[in-house]
């Protein structure tokens, strides 16, 4: 997880995660976000999203994130950690996210 904070009108340029899907969610602000479809497709999905709002941008996609305001946004960013082969130990992941084993091992099973 990473939290995000984004000047007025600063960007989250292009990127992409090869290995992971990107759940993004705003604390704070208004925020421009997208992502390009892969071909052959080619299409570009955009959004405003605000406060509360959660986007999930897909496994190894280019996409990136804009502040739209004038004031400064604050996301917080996961990328998915769950269905590594093999799995990362239980009790590590149960520590790192404050949860209970059991809801560990709940996520793991959709993987």
């Amino acid at each position: 997880m990473v939290r995000i904070d984004y000047a007025p009108w600063g960007i989250n340029s292009l990127h992409t995660h090869p290995r992971a899907t990107e759940i993004l969610t705003v604390i704070e602000g208004s925020l421009e976000v997208g992502f390009v479809t892969s071909n052959p497709e080619n299409r570009h999905i955009t959004k405003i999203i605000k406060k509360g709002d959660v986007f999930v941008f897909p496994v190894g996609l280019i996409h990136y994130q804009r502040n739209i305001g004038y004031g400064n946004a604050v996301a917080i960013a996961a990328l998915t950690i769950f269905g590594s082969k093999p799995d990362i130990n239980t009790d590590l992941l149960a520590k790192a996210f404050q949860v209970d084993k059991s809801v560990v091992w709940q996520l793991q099973t959709k993987f």
